[in-house]
């Protein structure tokens, strides 16, 4: 799974002009699945993600997480976060995962992640044509690959 992090203090998804999903101050993640992706990396990221400390504390060092400041998350599935750009100039989607394997496990990911902050998850619409706004705040943006852990 490939993850790109973004602290925001709002971001929507809209979907033929009639918005998805919204929040406030949190996390706006943009998730891909890969064709070997699984559990393990399902439960490593959403730990990950729950436990990261991008948020400012009282001093202004970022040392806290969303659980800590009580924030959001807007979880969007992205398949060309899969993407390969090693051959040419356009871009091989190979390694994405199917709908069959993608969907469950994007659902499933939104469900563990609001278990973890304790919130609901705002979530887009897997394959549909999404248009996504966003502040992001810093700006902030971390990117996640459970296939590189260390």
């Amino acid at each position: 799974m490939r993850a790109v992090i973004q602290r925001v203090t709002s971001a929507a998804v809209s979907i033929g002009g009639k918005e998805k999903s919204a929040i406030g101050q949190g996390l706006l993640i943009l998730l891909g699945v890969g064709h070997e992706d699984g559990r393990e990396d399902l439960d490593w990221l959403v730990k990950k993600v729950a436990g990261l400390r991008i948020f400012d504390d009282e001093n202004g060092v970022m040392n806290r997480s969303v659980v800590d400041v009580g924030g959001e998350a807007l979880v969007v599935s992205q398949f060309t976060l899969m993407a390969s750009t090693k051959k040419g100039n356009r871009p091989s989607y190979i390694g994405a995962a199917g709908h069959e394997k993608a969907i469950p496990l994007y659902e499933a990911f939104c469900k563990a992640l609001s278990d973890a902050i304790g919130k609901p998850v705002g979530t887009g619409e897997f394959g549909a044509d999404m248009q996504v706004s966003l502040v992001n705040d810093g700006p902030v943006t971390i990117c996640i690959d459970t296939k590189n852990k260390e």
